[in-house]
Order: C-alpha cells, then sequence, then structure tokens
C-alpha cells in the first residue's frame, strides 16, 4: 500500500470533498433530504502514476431539513491526469443509515400529482435568497439533479454548486412518474 502524505493544501481537499458530496447528493437526495457537508474531518493524498491524483477522506454530512441528523462518511476521490473530460472516480460509504424521507417524498409525490396545472416556477432561491417552503422540496431536487453535473463537470481546479434554478416546469407524463425541466445555475467557487 503507497504511503500517504497529509493533506498539506486544505483547499483542493474541500474541492474532493465537494465532488464527493455532489455524487452522494445526487445517489441519495430526493425532495425531502439534501446532504452537504459539515465537517472534512480527515484528508489525505496521493499521487498515482501515470494515473492521476486520488484524495482519500472522512465527511460529516447534515441533511439540510434535520442539521440533527448527521451521517460519517469516507470518500475516495481519483481525478484523471491530463483529461479533462473524465469525471472523477468517486468511492464513498456510509457509516449508519439515513433517515427514512418515504411518507415526506409521498407527500411531495402527492401534492404535485394533484395540481390541476403542471408546475412552473423561476428564481428559486429568488434575489433575497429566500425559497418558498412549498418549492423547497423542487429546490431539493435541483440539488439532486445538479449533484450529477457537478460530479461530471469537476476538476481538481474547480469547485462547483447549485446557485439558483433559473426555471422549472413539470412535464406531463401519461404513467404515474413525476417529471420536471430544470434550467439551473452553477456557481465556481474557485473563479467566482
Amino acid at each position: 500500500e503507497p504511503a500517504m502524505e497529509p493533506c498539506s493544501r486544505r483547499f483542493p481537499a474541500v474541492r474532493a470533498a465537494a465532488v464527493a458530496v455532489a455524487l452522494l447528493r445526487y445517489r441519495r437526495g430526493g425532495p425531502a433530504r439534501a446532504l452537504r457537508l459539515r465537517e472534512l474531518r480527515r484528508a489525505s493524498t496521493e499521487d498515482i502514476k501515470d494515473v492521476g491524483h486520488k484524495y482519500y477522506l472522512e465527511l460529516e454530512l447534515e441533511d439540510v431539513l434535520d442539521k440533527d441528523s448527521t451521517v460519517n462518511c469516507t470518500a475516495e476521490v481519483l481525478y484523471h491526469l491530463g483529461n479533462k473530460n473524465i469525471a472523477p472516480d468517486v468511492q464513498f460509504t456510509l457509516e449508519g443509515e439515513l433517515k427514512s424521507t418515504e411518507e415526506a417524498d409521498h407527500v411531495f409525490y402527492t401534492r404535485i400529482r394533484s395540481l390541476e396545472k403542471e408546475l412552473v416556477a423561476e428564481n428559486i432561491p429568488d434575489s433575497h435568497g429566500h425559497v418558498p417552503p412549498e418549492l423547497e422540496p423542487l429546490h431539493l431536487l435541483a440539488w439532486v439533479a445538479s449533484g450529477y453535473l457537478v460530479w461530471q463537470n469537476s476538476t481538481e481546479n474547480t469547485q462547483l454548486q447549485l446557485a439558483q434554478i433559473k426555471h422549472v416546469k413539470q412535464v406531463r407524463r401519461s404513467d404515474e412518474y413525476l417529471q420536471f425541466d430544470f434550467v439551473v445555475l452553477l456557481h465556481e467557487m474557485v473563479s467566482q
């Protein structure tokens, strides 16, 4: 096993953690759950010859809707050398269980299904950072979707995050599924 050097550069480790959390959000998030980084507990890096740069991370995550609900996570993020078109490889392991959101998800689903017209909304949050409570589940779904975009488009030198939903429109379907088209703004933290 290669010797690990401690992460002397904090910011690259924070960016790697953001990628891991983005993928976690995409895989485990929903209209009633959004995970975010509470603390980056430990980080180390490894240069893998002719392959890339790997980060080993220990994270504490919290649910934005229930800050008392935390879960520990270990993650590995590998950025491939040279090729900017390959998403980082991310492996993660959650320690413990996330609280079930089945009931809240069902309430959201039933509310949207009962609308007479397809839901349409813009500018979430608004210019004051406010998200109307009835649109919070859509905001969290945008976080889920943007988690995929962040993961796919991240490099070792970027830190992308959802800034705003410019526009969201429910798509009418003939089956029992819900579908939304989002136009989102991502903010690149490093270059501002």
